[in-house]
């Protein structure tokens, strides 16, 4: 067996997975297509339990061809492939944030894709190289321990389907050696290196400039520096996770928080019950800033007990409201 498929076989968070249908979303560049050849090897007979999924973004005059070429590559594989095409809507309704705006639509359309198929995993391509651009891009943007430590090797997208990626411990170069080996042709996305967009101009100026100036294996130290910071991140919420269960009680359109509680809490562990209070009720994170979370955390933790209610208004239309030594919060708009 190739060290590749190797890698990728010891990767998988479970033994059983060649028995289960699993999606496997390919845009046709050498990682994803590496990902489908190895996987298709690794599956064997079982192999028809793979599913190709590929988006056209439709933001490439030429993307099309990736299409052609993803369609041609499943049928030699005899693997099924579900293609998603993007509304006309995407780059305009992305204004000033394009990339964000094509991962949504891309998860969205996988996540139908899975239910259409039954799919229990979802498998993505993400090598050692986006981990590290990914921490090195959040470090840049600002972030906590818990964005420090990167990509998830796995987690759950959809009650029942899980999010694995396989590659994060393969770097690209053994990823096109690979291919090499088998002879395997992929596609080459044009906008990987533009440089307008942020996640490009780490990758083709900022890492490479670490690199030849500061040290040669910054690209290593990052993903160290992730892999302590998720084991630092789990404890924090494992222990966050044993509060929230004591302190907060969930209802349908909020939660009620007994401050009294979580008085001696650290605010390390305070914030993270805020966090997991919002995951809980599924309510967006992105716009709460680290002021927003700093304004939440303040009013929560006053030490004077207010004689009268305070309300603040949070992104998302979530209105907290704190009355004595209980701090409500519930979405806007619903009894």
């Amino acid at each position: 067996m190739r060290r590749f498929e190797e890698q990728l076989a010891e990767a998988w968070p479970v033994s059983n997975w060649k028995r289960v249908p699993i999606l496997v979303a390919v845009s046709g560049g050498a990682d994803s297509v590496a990902l489908l050849r190895g996987l298709r090897t690794l599956a064997g007979p079982a192999g028809s339990a793979l599913v190709v999924g590929h988006f056209n973004h439709r933001l490439r005059p030429d993307s099309d061809d990736d299409v052609d070429f993803v369609r041609d590559l499943s049928e030699t594989l005899g693997v099924p492939c579900d293609i998603g095409v993007a509304n006309e809507e995407l780059a305009v309704t992305a204004a000033g944030s394009l990339e964000q705006a094509a991962r949504d639509a891309r998860y969205e359309f996988l996540k139908a894709a899975s239910r259409k198929v039954g799919a229990r995993y979802i498998v993505t391509a993400h090598t050692a190289d986006d981990q590290a651009e990914t921490i090195l891009h959040r470090i840049v943007r600002g972030t906590g321990i818990r964005g420090l430590a990167g990509i998830p090797a796995c987690r759950e997208l959809v009650p029942g389907v899980t999010l694995v990626r396989p590659l994060l411990a393969v770097r690209r170069s053994e990823i096109v050696e690979y291919l090499h080996e088998l002879g395997q042709v992929f596609r080459t996305d044009s906008t990987n290196s533009d440089i307008r967009f942020t996640r490009n101009r780490i990758r083709e100026t900022l890492l490479p400039s670490l690199q030849h100036d500061f040290n040669p294996h910054a690209d290593q130290s990052l993903r160290r520096l992730g892999a302590l910071a998720e084991e630092m991140s789990n404890y924090v919420e494992s222990v966050a996770s044993e509060q929230l269960v004591r302190c907060v009680q969930f209802s349908a359109d909020g939660a009620l928080i007994d401050l009294n509680q979580l008085s001696d809490a650290p605010s390390l562990i305070f914030r993270t019950v805020l966090r997991q209070v919002w995951r809980t009720q599924g309510w967006p994170e992105r716009e709460m800033t680290f002021e927003r979370w700093h304004e939440l955390e303040q009013l929560a933790q006053q030490s004077t007990v207010p004689t009268t209610s305070i309300v603040l208004t949070l992104p998302g239309n979530i209105r907290v409201e704190r009355d004595g030594a209980r701090l409500g919060i519930q979405k806007k708009g619903q009894p």
